[in-house]
């Protein structure tokens, strides 16, 4: 065994499939499959239960995953501390995140990082939920910030400590505008965008609420023109949208809705960059950003 097969077999893992994983490590399935049986036969176990249409781990294979998660990080590690030797801390972190106010907790991070490393890059992604999760499972994005619930099983997470307020988003010449909170009874007539991302949940509502939704958004700017030329209200974060000074626009939140708190979230089993991994440890404990290394 080497680190090379850890890192494979960790991302079978972490992929569900052998064949999602050969994709994701660029590598033919037939070698992948090959390297899994030749660890088998090696450590004289197996560890894959075969038959299920996801992978599961045998006993034998879930000592294996704890192992290797350690010699994986070591490596990691190992590497971490040659990269600060040489005082050059480079590697890409790639963010998706919807539209929130959140998003300024994983800001402030990324500036302390970046003033301290600027050789690091940063990529950011902006989507829905459903397109996010996509670009996660492929690969494209290291973490999502996201609003709703989600695998534990297949992600590991931190729960952000900022938190965003649901309302609805409208023209301030909107007789609801005079309201300090709007309550869906007030909403029944009328016209209202959703996000793509709550659009299960809010028709579930309308069948009993009697709203009337005419359409969803991915991200809010667009909606806003439509919020704006009168033709309806659009349900959505608070501060995403100016609603100061001359705008057209106001916000008022929904009764009893609570504030919202994203979550960020990765693949398990995945390995980081020292880079992506130094940007977790500032995501985790914000108290080390002053003294950044």
């Amino acid at each position: 065994m080497d680190i090379r097969t850890m890192r494979y077999f960790l991302a079978i893992i972490r992929e569900g499939t052998i064949s999602a994983a050969a994709e994701s490590l660029h590598v033919a399935q037939p070698s992948l499959s090959r390297q899994m049986r030749d660890m088998e036969e090696e450590l004289g176990v197996t560890l894959f239960e075969r038959g299920n249409r996801r992978i599961t781990l045998t006993e034998e294979g879930k000592v294996l995953r704890r192992r290797a998660e350690e010699l994986v990080r070591l490596m990691q590690l190992t590497q971490e501390e040659i990269a600060q030797v040489k005082h050059r801390l480079t590697g890409s972190i790639r963010i998706g995140a919807g539209e929130s106010q959140a998003f300024r907790y994983l800001a402030e991070a990324a500036a302390a990082l970046l003033k301290a490393h600027p050789d690091v890059q940063l990529h950011i992604t902006s989507g829905d939920t459903q397109d996010l999760m996509d670009e996660l499972d492929n690969g494209l994005i290291d973490f999502a910030l996201i609003f709703t619930e989600f695998d534990h099983d297949r992600f590991r997470s931190i729960r952000l400590p900022a938190a965003d307020r649901f309302g609805v988003l409208m023209r301030s010449d909107n007789p609801l505008a005079a309201r300090d909170e709007i309550r869906l009874a007030d909403l029944s007539e009328v016209p209202l965008m959703i996000s793509r991302a709550s659009q299960s949940y809010w028709e579930s509502v309308a069948e009993t609420k009697r709203l009337n939704i005419v359409g969803t958004y991915n991200l809010i700017f667009n909606a806003s023109l439509l919020v704006e030329s009168g033709a309806c209200c659009a349900l959505g974060f608070e501060k995403l949208i100016n609603t100061t000074g001359d705008s057209p626009l106001c916000f008022r939140p929904l009764t009893g809705q609570n504030k919202t708190a994203g979550a960020l979230i990765w693949k398990k089993y995945q390995t980081f960059s020292p880079a992506v991994q130094l940007f977790i440890d500032l995501i985790r404990d914000p108290d080390i950003r002053p003294g950044i290394q």
